[in-house]
């Protein structure tokens, strides 16, 4: 009796370190793997040569379809394309138009688009307009079947593009609940890419 339970025991040891072994081989987890980064919008490098008219809910053009692209010409902009509203991302859109205040100067325009917004999303989109806590930044919505040019990836929920001269300098993209403060903070901190650059 007591050689079977030896054995039980040595066997279970034996298998505890094997699984040990594996996770660590597989860098300490072997059942979940790490998401892939996530490519949506132009990438880095490439040129916006597509402009739109999204309706827009705040600012000159309130209510009305307004080219953002257009307005913001060759200056240094950050372009968000989102799908939903969020605490993290309101607090990049208040970042955001913080740095349009800061950097007046260099003309830093932006611009935050949400595609396909149902009614409800819609309203509180108009709510967050009418508060009026964000001075520079416009808000708007489009269709995403008007924009394919942009490639908006179907599970990002949040892709910012940051251009100057309609050349993309910096890309982010986030699936839902990826979007943090670390990421907001990556965000702001690859502002000086176009900012430097005079248009």
């Amino acid at each position: 009796m007591k050689s079977s339970v030896s054995l039980a025991v040595a066997f279970v040891a034996v298998a505890f370190v094997a699984v040990a072994f594996v996770a660590s081989a597989s860098g300490g987890s072997s059942c979940v793997a790490a998401a892939e980064p996530l490519q949506s919008g132009l990438a880095t490098g490439q040129s916006i040569t597509t402009v739109f008219e999204p309706v827009n809910l705040n600012g000159a053009h309130a209510d009305e379809p307004h080219c953002l692209v257009c307005e913001n010409g060759l200056c240094p902009v950050a372009m968000v394309l989102a799908r939903d509203v969020s605490e993290p991302l309101l607090k990049l859109l208040s970042r955001l138009d913080a740095a349009c205040q800061k950097h007046s100067a260099e003309e830093f325009g932006s611009f935050a688009v949400f595609l396909d917004a149902p009614v409800p999303l819609e309203e509180k989109l108009r709510a967050v307009a009418a508060k009026q806590t964000l001075k520079k930044l416009a808000l708007a919505l489009e269709a995403e079947a008007h924009i394919p040019e942009y490639k908006v990836a179907a599970d990002a929920e949040v892709t910012v593009m940051l251009y100057v001269r309609h050349d993309v300098k910096a890309n982010f993209a986030f699936r839902k609940g990826e979007l943090n403060d670390a990421a907001i903070d990556l965000i702001v901190a690859a502002l000086p890419k176009i900012l430097t650059e005079k248009p």
